[in-house]
């Protein structure tokens, strides 16, 4: 008999099950009467338990485990007929059954997959980032090395940007000292942007022995939400002062670097080369990201609820687990899945989109395409041939490049769409992005 699917909403749908309480008991005897053959009792052989004790201990659990799995199967009956594609699971009710009705009746009600349907993207514009690696940005990276490996020696003069200071300070607010306000010889790096801009600048020309005091405003998105958006006055004195002495760049210097060949531009070389590594992936993630980004302005269908419920849990666990691991303890985690239920619907709804157009496009990853991330993965490596075979042994150690893969195919497809718009920048703009930037 056709089953009557009602549809609740955009995606939600709902159907009745009956299943003939006589069909039940028939299944619950033939189950207890296969058990009662090996079933054990205290006080009796193997085989040997009388049927009415079989009975009394295991007939309700055999006759709910006899419904669940009748009502799954007429379930899965009317969903393969009618070609339903379930999103999440369904949710079974019992119904009160009509008079004379020797069935027990349920109520199933479930969502299904939404069509995905895009917005035409040719309308959208994706700014892709451009960059290259130079000279500068060589020079830059190895005066970063020199930094690693230098001396620091005393200075009386005024502090400077890339000295070390060591300084007492208090902080109070109306005059009256709050809790993290004070250090004693606590270390500044001058012009790392450690600290708060207005502190940095008070010690900038301060010299070894000098005391100033001088106010200071705390972000209203200040860490430490007491005196976040409070004005407060710091008395500073500095006790000491460091600059650098850096060693030369030398042949000396490369192989200190562990340079097989002992020369500085051999070193040169494989900065360059890893520099240009740095800034391949950071500018495909920039230009995956905005990509996208477009893909889900486009996307123009409504999500399953089920499915975002699903990833907020997901995403909790994680954000719990990562807690723990830090030394939250689990009974002080006050988290819920209110709080990621947002950036859930997003993640379903770009997922979806993702997966409808990898089928519907073919834009399923290669093998060329896995080999290729896998290789390149492989390549930081000592022995990268060994860390390629290891990744072939298992199909699921591949999992993760051909998703990737996958997704770039999309990205690609979807930059082929769109307008795309160069965006010239620096290595550095791109490497050490301040606030606010994308």
């Amino acid at each position: 008999m056709q089953t009557t699917v009602e549809t609740l909403g955009a995606l939600e749908r709902r159907f009745n099950v009956a299943i003939p309480v006589q069909e039940i008991e028939s299944e619950v005897e033939k189950r207890l009467t296969k058990m009662a053959r090996s079933a054990r009792l205290p006080g009796f052989r193997p085989g040997k338990v009388p049927m009415k004790l079989i009975v009394q201990q295991y007939g309700p659990q055999m006759r709910s485990e006899v419904i669940t799995d009748r009502v799954q199967a007429q379930f899965n009956d009317v969903v393969r007929d009618q070609n339903l594609r379930v999103a999440g699971y369904p949710r079974i009710e019992p119904r009160a059954p009509a008079a004379g009705n020797d069935a027990l009746e349920f109520q199933a009600t479930f969502e299904v997959y939404p069509e995905i349907k895009l917005n035409d993207l040719a309308s959208m514009t994706i700014e892709k980032p451009d960059a290259s690696v130079t000279e500068a940005d060589i020079d830059a990276t190895l005066q970063k090395l020199q930094l690693q490996r230098a001396t620091w020696k005393p200075v009386t003069r005024a502090a400077q940007k890339g000295d070390r200071a060591r300084v007492d300070f208090t902080g109070a607010i109306d005059g009256v000292e709050f809790p993290g306000g004070q250090a004693t010889d606590f270390p500044i790096g001058i012009g790392e942007g450690r600290m708060l801009p207005e502190f940095e600048a008070a010690v900038a020309g301060m010299q070894p022995g000098e005391t100033k005091t001088f106010p200071l405003v705390f972000p209203a998105d200040y860490h430490g939400k007491d005196v976040a958006g409070k004005s407060a006055s710091f008395t500073l004195t500095m006790k000491a002062l460091e600059e650098p002495e850096l060693p030369p760049l030398d042949d000396a210097f490369a192989k200190a670097f562990g340079v097989a060949s002992g020369k500085l531009a051999d070193l040169r070389a494989e900065v360059d080369q890893n520099l240009k590594l740095e800034l391949k992936r950071k500018l495909e993630a920039l230009t995956r990201e905005q990509a996208l980004r477009a893909l889900r302005a486009a996307a123009n269908f409504a999500v399953p609820g089920a499915l975002v419920e699903m990833e907020a849990n997901n995403m909790l666990q994680r954000a719990a687990q990562n807690l723990i691991q830090q030394g939250v303890k689990r009974e002080d985690i006050r988290l819920t899945p209110d709080a990621f239920r947002e950036q859930a619907a997003e993640r379903v709804t770009l997922g979806l989109a993702l997966s409808n157009l990898i089928e519907k496009e073919g834009l399923a990853a290669t093998p060329d395409q896995v080999r290729a991330r896998v290789a390149e993965a492989a390549s930081t490596y000592e022995q990268p041939d060994a860390v390629v075979r290891w990744h072939y042994e298992q199909p699921e150690r591949l999992a993760e490049f051909e998703a990737a893969a996958s997704e770039q195919n999309v990205v690609d497809w979807v930059l082929g769409k769109a307008k795309v718009v160069p965006t010239p920048r620096t290595f550095d703009e791109l490497m050490n992005p301040g606030p606010g930037s994308n």
